[in-house]
């Protein structure tokens, strides 16, 4: 994964006029959604024609189409070597190229939102990557999941999405930008710490999936609900 989305230095100015347009578009896609962003101001800051823009990419349907496949195969790259480096046990690189998506994270929650023709491949793919970590995971885990991979992979990955699409809100009880180094830093960091640390005990989880699987008309044992025997005791 290249250095590409840089919109500023001599980086950017080397890209061709297709790629510098691509990334002038997910740019405006992230910031300004997919509804107002336009091809002029696209065209304006990739330092080129509106017609250029249209020769390339046709219509700005496919130019978003193109948007998507290019994040999802960045993604996919950064996934592979992270995966890559774990299973020889650093994540030390990795985590210093983290800064390289960070382009990426509001764009994949304003797609997400606005909605496209490849936006569900994008999710699916996102969904396909974690599986890989879960794959890892489940190989060394003493019991088994409670739970099927693929839906475990989906919901990792939509707590994930949420992050950035809630970002204003993130940022606000953070206290910092989370879209700026420092914001993006903390956010890593506390990710890492919530992902190696168990928020209760196997014992625990596999008793409260013994209560999802139970009749809703049983009764537990030890006697009355606390709801019922709350009602038993209440006054008409």
């Amino acid at each position: 994964m290249g250095t590409s989305t840089g919109l500023d230095g001599p980086a950017y100015a080397d890209l061709t006029a297709r790629a510098r347009i691509r990334d002038a578009a997910v740019q405006h896609f992230a910031e300004h959604g997919y509804a107002r962003a336009t091809i002029r101001d696209i065209a304006r800051t990739a330092g080129v024609s509106p017609g250029l823009v249209r020769h390339h990419f046709g219509s700005k349907e496919a130019l978003r189409a193109a948007c998507d496949q290019y994040v999802t195969d960045a993604l996919r790259g950064f996934n592979d070597k992270a995966l890559a480096d774990s299973q020889r046990g650093n994540l030390s690189l990795a985590a210093a190229a983290r800064q390289e998506l960070r382009p990426y994270q509001r764009y994949v929650a304003r797609a997400l939102v606005d909605g496209s023709t490849s936006v569900a491949s994008l999710f699916d793919e996102m969904v396909t990557m974690t599986e890989a970590w879960l794959a890892r995971d489940d190989r060394s885990r003493a019991e088994p999941p409670l739970a099927d991979r693929r839906t475990r992979a989906a919901l990792i990955t939509a707590m994930a999405a949420g992050i950035p699409l809630l970002h204003q809100h993130v940022s606000r009880a953070m206290g910092v930008n989370m879209f700026d180094t420092e914001g993006d830093r903390r956010v890593a960091i506390a990710m890492l710490d919530i992902y190696s640390r168990n928020l209760m005990s196997a014992d625990l989880a596999a008793s409260a999936s013994a209560g999802f699987d139970r009749p809703r008309d049983e009764t537990p044992s030890g006697g009355d609900t606390a709801v019922g025997h709350h009602t038993a005791g209440a006054k008409p």
